[in-house]
């Protein structure tokens, strides 16, 4: 028997991978990414060459103090992770939404670091 959730998570991870063929982070634009969960969402700037991460927050991370819908918490992950990624030294990323469709909380999330200063 298959599942609903399962056929999703599948989708996803075909998407998922259909992107990552043609898009990788490198040391001058490193890579953006996003997951999302039912509780929260959660941003990573990864150097694919070295494979570190560089900056990363998330609804969970204790810098992050916003309350209200998961639309606005996005939009506040976003800016975060703006923030951090700026006092590293970087401005310029590759924007990587996982798989995921870039509406809601994705695309509010992206809005939030373009506010934050990131360019992509």
């Amino acid at each position: 028997m298959i599942t609903m959730a399962g056929i999703k998570s599948n989708r996803r991870e075909r998407i998922k991978k259909g992107i990552r063929k043609h898009l990788a982070g490198s040391t001058e634009r490193p890579r953006l990414t996003v997951f999302r969960s039912n509780k929260g969402i959660y941003a990573q700037v990864i150097d694919d060459v070295t494979g570190k991460t560089l900056a990363s927050a998330s609804t969970l991370s204790k810098e992050f103090a916003e309350t209200g819908n998961k639309v606005d918490q996005s939009k506040a992950v976003g800016k975060l992770v703006a923030e951090k990624a700026i006092a590293a030294g970087i401005s310029k990323v590759v924007f990587d939404r996982n798989g995921y469709l870039y509406h809601g909380r994705i695309k509010s999330l992206a809005e939030g670091a373009r506010e934050g200063g990131l360019d992509f």
